[in-house]
């Protein structure tokens, strides 16, 4: 989802030629692969978007995957890139890696103040890993080798090209994909997990994409001015939260689902409150601009087409 959004936005600049592979071509979880394909393609910049992602459901139920497979395609990435001379890196994370207790709104220095949401805490401790792979290796070959790798931290995020399976994937999706086989059976109520109350922070992967765009081109000086060498990641979020509840309320309209919304208080809710301070990256002159319920309409058509 997120890779295909740079994408989309990269191929609006006329003076940029944009290298890809997909999993059959490269598997990212091995050393070799990554080594050959990136000195074969040498990429001026790279957007490390390729992770192993999921909702509660699948995250609970893999844990072993989630921290395998992130770890192994970051480690092989961010280190063949440094091998092949590359020197640009934006290292996509998640606002997951932040403690579970964050005061909130989540600043970029509460990152490793606390313990983290244990159903997520795998895919965490990769990402973590991730942030601190980019800033390690800045830290020992910014100035002999050129080296400028950045993270950056987006919140929930949504829109086309997610993934719609009913158990794998993460809430909007996994909603927007109940709502509407239940309007399509007739189904008189919807059950949705958790009690309704932890509240969210839902970004638009378009406005996620060029964030990101953004990030990866703002000159050195100037971000080094507002980062620290050993706290350089930067959030991107929308800048306000809903909750789950709400949420439910939000798609089902969008649907046009008149059933009853129910919640099972039997499934975990996760962090109750989770949002982002994104007032770095506002600083430095971005900020969305794709409200929630206008990328609520245009991700349910792209689950529409989904299914054609």
């Amino acid at each position: 989802m997120v890779g295909s959004a740079i994408y989309r936005q990269l191929s609006l600049a006329e003076d940029c030629q944009i290298i890809t592979s997909d999993r059959d071509s490269v598997d990212l979880t091995r050393q070799t692969e990554v080594e050959e394909f990136l000195n074969d393609m040498r990429p001026e910049q790279i957007y490390l978007a390729a992770a192993k992602v999921g909702g509660i459901y699948s995250n609970n139920n893999q844990p072993a995957e989630f921290i395998y497979q992130n770890l192994m395609i970051e480690a092989n990435i961010i280190h063949s890139a440094f091998q092949a001379g590359i020197k640009k890196i934006l290292f996509l994370g998640s606002s997951c890696i932040y403690p579970k207790a964050a005061t909130q709104p989540i600043t970029e220095s509460s990152l490793l103040s606390g313990f983290l949401e244990p159903t997520n805490e795998p895919y965490a401790i990769a990402k973590i890993a991730g942030v601190k792979l980019c800033e390690s290796y800045n830290r020992q070959y910014k100035h002999t080798h050129g080296l400028d790798y950045r993270s950056i931290m987006p919140t929930n995020l949504y829109g086309p090209g997610d993934n719609y399976h009913p158990l794998n994937s993460h809430v909007i999706p996994g909603l927007i994909n109940r709502f509407h086989n239940a309007k399509q059976n007739g189904e008189r109520k919807v059950i949705v997990w958790g009690s309704g109350k932890p509240r969210r922070e839902f970004l638009h992967v378009d406005d996620m994409a060029k964030a990101s765009i953004f990030l990866m081109n703002i000159e050195n000086k100037l971000l080094s001015a507002h980062t620290k060498e050993m706290c350089s990641h930067v959030n991107a979020g929308y800048g306000n939260d809903i909750s789950i509840a709400k949420l439910a309320e939000l798609i089902a309209d969008v649907i046009e689902y008149k059933g009853e919304i129910v919640f099972d208080n039997s499934k975990p809710d996760g962090t109750l409150v989770k949002l982002m301070d994104s007032s770095l990256i506002n600083n430095l002159g971005w900020k969305p601009t794709i409200e929630l319920k206008t990328g609520l309409v245009s991700t349910y058509q792209d689950y529409i087409t989904h299914l054609s």
